[in-house]
């Protein structure tokens, strides 16, 4: 069989994620339509539930901040070709490096300075804990993939440890530390806005998603604008190449696994320090091995990264209006729908890549008039 064409880059981007969706949501409506419901109907309560509902926009882009986080964590890794799936982990210590600032400092600190601390802490822990499995990739030949994995276990096992033993909220038998006084605590941007006189619904939106708009632009710049982004993507492309154009491979391969680590880390912003306001066990609840689902989908581009986060915040928050709605549809098949999707957006993402690069390969092309031909 003759191979497909390559694939336009706008169509990569763009066309062949749209078909996935389409293709996803086809399925999904015949799930629904199996439990007697109508899937016309349950479409627009999802839409309904994730943007027009009072305060719905602000849990979408609360759910939004969390999986650019992650998805920027994978995306970062995948442009040095490496498969970064511990972003659970990196999450999970970034909350601790910001939970330890929130405690420690908060009380003698004003707000101004104990975030950008605690934010600052978060990407730190966050690096140090995706550099170790990099180093290990790059100079001891130890797999990516495995070493990520065995990373988020480790991490698991010492917030635990820590948790129930040296961090343990006095007097408390519940696995949580004290609560942050407000000084730890990530401002709510309904609270900003409604000070401004705009009447915004209470929602968890908070500053950590404006860092996360920051974060999109500062994965651009650094991937496509510098010089060491210019090396991650010559190392990501071949290895060898770029170690003949006198690349530093290994170095290059951890620091691409250190800025993966921080962008995880500092989903804890969000979470610990502007929901929870103390670090709590499984505060991650997925969102890191969700980021994987969303990098696909947007092809490790920060636009694309950007709407596929939309897209993962809009089925948690429209699910969770799903299974208050419909009596049929229970929280099994709101995670059954939201598996589907992850499924033909991620797992099945190229699947209709080849019929599609054919089908674009037949259509005419208009050429450009030759100059001085009326």
């Amino acid at each position: 069989m003759t191979p497909a064409p390559p694939l336009p880059r706008w169509a990569d981007v763009f066309l062949l994620p749209l078909i996935n969706l389409i293709v996803a949501l086809l399925v999904c409506g015949l799930i629904v339509l199996a439990l007697g419901e109508n899937p016309f109907v349950a479409i627009v309560v999802m839409i309904k539930g994730a943007f027009v509902y009072p305060g719905s926009l602000g849990y979408t882009l609360y759910y939004t901040t969390n999986f650019i986080f992650t998805g920027l964590a994978v995306a970062v890794a995948a442009q040095a070709m490496m498969f970064n799936i511990g972003g659970e982990g990196q999450a999970y210590i970034g909350g601790l490096g910001a939970g330890l600032v929130a405690l420690w400092l908060a009380p003698m600190a004003p707000l101004v300075l104990v975030i950008p601390i605690a934010i600052l802490a978060a990407a730190l822990f966050g690096a140090v804990w995706g550099l170790i499995p990099g180093y290990l990739q790059a100079y001891r030949g130890s797999h990516i993939v495995i070493t990520t994995i065995m990373f988020n276990f480790i991490a698991s096992a010492i917030m635990v440890w820590l948790l129930a033993g040296a961090l343990v909220q006095p007097g408390q038998q519940s696995p949580h530390t004290a609560q942050f006084v407000v000084s730890g605590q990530m401002p709510k941007l309904h609270d900003m806005l409604n000070a401004l006189s705009f009447n915004v619904a209470a929602s968890p939106l908070n500053l950590s998603f404006l860092l996360a708009l920051a974060a999109l632009l500062g994965f651009w710049i650094l991937i496509w604008k510098t010089r060491i982004g210019y090396e991650i993507r010559a190392v990501g492309q071949n290895p060898k190449a770029a170690h003949y154009a006198g690349i530093n491979v290994p170095m290059v391969i951890v620091f691409a696994l250190a800025v993966s680590g921080a962008c995880a880390g500092l989903m804890a912003t969000n979470e610990i320090l502007g929901v929870q306001h103390r670090v709590v066990l499984n505060f991650t609840s997925g969102y890191g091995f969700a980021g994987i689902a969303v990098a696909l989908m947007g092809r490790n581009h920060p636009i694309g990264i950007f709407f596929a986060s939309l897209l993962f915040g809009a089925l948690y928050q429209g699910g969770a209006e799903l299974d208050f709605e419909f009596q049929s549809i229970t929280r099994e098949i709101v995670l059954l729908i939201q598996g589907m999707i992850v499924l033909f957006s991620g797992a099945l993402a190229y699947m209709f890549s080849a019929p599609l690069a054919r089908l674009l390969a037949r259509l005419p092309v208009r050429s450009k008039p030759v100059e001085g031909e009326a």
